[in-house]
C-alpha cells in the first residue's frame, strides 16, 4: 500500500504512526504501542536549572521558520527512523498546515527544536533534536506553552525515554490512549492560534501557575 498524506491523517486519528528500521529501509511499519507516552499538559516539569536557561533568554524561539532543517536535524544521528519518504510525507503535511515545528536559535544557528503532527486538539510529537545543552528542553517548554494556550487537550510523546520522564511525561496503556485521543479528536485546536511567549519568563510563570 502507498502511504499518502492523506493516509497519514487518518493513522494518527486511528492512533497509529509510521515509521522505517533505519534511513535506508525503503519500507514503512506502522506503530501503536502497547504502552504509550503522553505529557500532562498542566504537568510539564521546569527544573531550577532549565528555569534560570528560560529567564536567562540565551536561546530565541520561533514557530514553523525551517520545518526541513528541524526534521533534517532530528535525522542527523547514527541510527534513525526517519528515511527518504518518511521526510517526504511530513515536509507534505507541514505544507498543508497539519504540521509544525518550534525551533531553539543561538544568534542565528539552528541549535534544537521539535516537530509534530496536529489532529484535532492532539499534538503527535515525532522527534526533537539538541545541539547544546538544554536546547531540546527548551523546545518542550515553549511548545507545551503554546498548546495549553492554543486549546490543545493531548501531547502525544509515542514513547516514553529518561529524558521526557524527567520532564514530567509519563506512560499510559494503550487502551487509556485511545480513549483520551477520541475525546482529543472532538474538539479543534489551532496550532497558529496564539503568539509564541514574550520571553523564557512569561513561560516558567504560566507553568508555575498551571502545574
Amino acid at each position: 500500500m502507498s502511504v499518502t498524506a492523506d493516509l497519514l491523517l487518518k493513522a494518527y486519528r486511528a492512533g497509529v504512526f509510521p515509521m522505517a528500521e533505519h534511513r535506508n529501509d525503503p519500507e514503512l511499519f506502522w506503530v501503536d504501542p502497547h504502552r504509550r507516552g503522553i505529557f500532562p499538559l498542566d504537568g510539564f516539569h521546569i527544573s531550577r536549572s532549565l528555569a534560570k536557561t528560560l529567564r536567562r533568554d540565551r536561546f530565541q524561539v520561533t514557530r514553523n521558520r525551517c520545518f526541513d532543517d528541524v526534521i533534517d536535524a532530528c535525522a542527523d544521528r547514527a541510527e534513525t527512523w526517519i528515511n527518504p519518504q518518511i521526510r517526504a510525507l511530513y515536509l507534505e503535511l507541514h505544507a498543508r498546515g497539519a504540521a509544525h515545528s518550534v525551533e531553539v536559535w543561538d544568534t542565528d544557528r539552528l541549535v534544537g527544536g521539535v516537530y509534530g503532527v496536529t489532529v484535532g486538539a492532539v499534538f503527535c510529537g515525532e522527534s526533537m533534536f539538541s545541539y547544546e545543552r538544554d536546547a531540546s528542553k527548551v523546545a518542550l517548554a515553549w511548545l507545551v506553552d503554546l498548546l495549553r494556550r492554543a486549546g490543545f487537550v493531548l501531547f502525544d510523546t509515542q514513547f516514553l525515554t529518561d529524558h521526557l520522564a524527567s520532564l514530567g511525561a509519563v506512560e499510559i496503556s494503550r487502551s487509556d490512549y485511545h480513549r483520551r485521543l477520541s475525546k482529543a479528536l472532538r474538539h479543534a485546536a489551532d496550532f497558529e492560534s496564539v503568539p509564541l511567549a514574550s520571553s523564557g519568563q512569561d513561560v516558567v510563570q504560566r507553568n508555575t501557575q498551571t502545574s
